[in-house]
């Protein structure tokens, strides 16, 4: 039996002993003194009854009244002695079948009824195992008797508790039964939510099976819930976790190289080994360094600095860059194909202008350093309210396995070798390129093809009809 089950047995046994006591003791010393209360009270409305009514008209209906208020009425004159009154009552008593033992008006009490005063009376009956309670009332010089046998209640108050003390045992016998049939009910569910619970502090994450139509059954449902959420963040942390060591992998590995490099020619230049070159080589590698740091700054800064978006022509922009870049692809022996599919009138996009910059320039110098022959492609056009933005580029054999493309976003990547080790980069360009767009909610992505990849992202055109604003976010 479980802990609950035994709590709730044994407070329902308090509750039922503790309401039998009560009322065994309201029975035996309240239920006495009730009854001769009600019994008084009884009387006093009869003689107010007798008290109204003429002396001709009270003898006539004697019997009467005798048989609606189930008393007995006896009158006797004031003006006899005491023993004689005493002597009529009683006989008249007697002639009703009423005998008393103990019967007697005090001389007190014939004085107090001359003065036309009441006189209440019990009169303990012991061998009779009963009182008579009488009220005496005086009438045109006659004292009227109105009394009532009340039998003792202490034996059948007696005999009731005696009653009452099997029914109740049996009660509490039946209820601690029905007791540990419901609790179990009860507490079947939640221990199988408490092993649920404690299978999700472990880790584990399984869900209750549970159907009893009742708030346990929506505690479940809720629980359930929370299992299927903490353990989707528990796989999404997981993957946060093996994104962090990953990069931290990565970055000791791009900083290792150039300072074995550095160590290396330093030691050269002390054991007198330089031909002239090995403090620009150490110069150039401190560069690389100095270069991926402001890098990992960036990064870092990006995913929590505010981003303040403004009404941008994306056109304007979008060429702009491009002209930037030309100078750059001419050197490289590269041709860029831009197919400017906008509307004449171009379109306003709502963005942070730096960082959109941000993204054109990660994506050209990308395609710039690992397209495989001499063209990018870059197209610009309007799909059903949002602009979208393609550029391709031809790929080399080593990053044509699908496989590859899943981790192309994350810090440190590298698919192959760059085509120019004069713009070989640090690895964070497309990291920065998600990190952006994700802050602008754009859709973006990658479609890998036989020979070719193609790098796309989207972004709403503003609505003409709303006043344009600044926001933050």
């Amino acid at each position: 039996m479980s802990k609950l089950s035994k709590k709730l047995i044994i407070r329902i046994t308090l509750v039922l002993s503790a309401v039998f006591i009560v009322s065994l003791a309201l029975n035996t010393y309240f239920l006495p003194k009730y009854v001769l209360y009600q019994q008084k009270q009884k009387l006093a409305e009869v003689s107010s009854h007798v008290l109204s009514m003429e002396k001709k008209r009270l003898l006539e209906e004697i019997a009467e009244l005798e048989q609606t208020y189930r008393v007995t009425i006896v009158y006797a004159d004031l003006a006899e002695s005491e023993d004689q009154l005493n002597d009529r009552l009683k006989t008249r008593l007697n002639e009703k079948r009423i005998t008393l033992s103990r019967f007697w008006l005090t001389t007190d009490n014939i004085d107090t009824l001359r003065e036309g005063g009441r006189v209440n009376k019990i009169y303990d009956q012991p061998k009779l195992k009963s009182n008579f309670l009488v009220n005496f009332l005086p009438m045109e010089g006659n004292v009227v008797a109105v009394g009532e046998s009340i039998p003792y209640t202490s034996d059948t108050i007696s005999m009731v508790n005696q009653f009452n003390v099997y029914i109740w045992s049996g009660a509490l016998v039946v209820l601690i039964l029905l007791s540990v049939l419901f609790t179990t009910r009860i507490v079947k569910p939640l221990a199988k939510l408490n092993e649920t619970a404690e299978a999700i502090s472990n880790l584990t994450f399984t869900k209750a099976d549970i159907r009893t139509g009742d708030e346990v059954e929506e505690l479940a449902e809720r629980i359930n819930s929370m299992s299927t959420k903490l353990e989707s963040a528990h796989v999404t942390l997981e993957g946060k976790n093996e994104e962090l060591r990953r990069f931290i992998a990565d970055i000791s590995h791009e900083l290792r190289t150039p300072l074995a490099l550095i160590k290396a020619y330093a030691t050269g230049i002390q054991d007198g080994l330089d031909d002239g070159t090995y403090t620009e080589i150490i110069r150039n590698k401190t560069d690389d360094m100095t270069e991926m740091v402001d890098r990992l700054l960036l990064f870092s800064k990006l995913q929590v600095e505010p981003y303040t978006h403004a009404p941008v022509e994306i056109r304007q922009l979008l060429t702009g860059i491009l002209d930037t870049y030309r100078l750059s692809f001419e050197q490289q022996g590269l041709s860029v194909q831009f197919e400017d599919l906008l509307p004449p009138e171009g379109g306003m996009v709502m963005a942070d202008e730096a960082k959109l910059a941000s993204v054109f320039h990660n994506l050209l110098t990308n395609a710039m350093k690992y397209t495989a022959d001499e063209t990018i492609r870059v197209r610009a056009e309007r799909r059903v309210g949002v602009f979208h933005f393609e550029i391709t580029n031809a790929v080399g054999p080593s990053a044509r396995s699908p496989v590859d493309w899943d981790h192309v976003w994350e810090p440190f990547y590298v698919m192959e070798s760059s085509r120019s080790k004069l713009y070989s980069g640090t690895g964070l360009g497309l990291s920065i390129v998600r990190t952006i767009l994700e802050k602008h909610h754009a859709i973006y992505g990658v479609r890998p093809d036989a020979d070719e990849v193609t790098f796309y992202f989207s972004l709403p055109f503003m609505d003409h009809h709303s006043d344009p604003e600044i926001v933050r976010s």
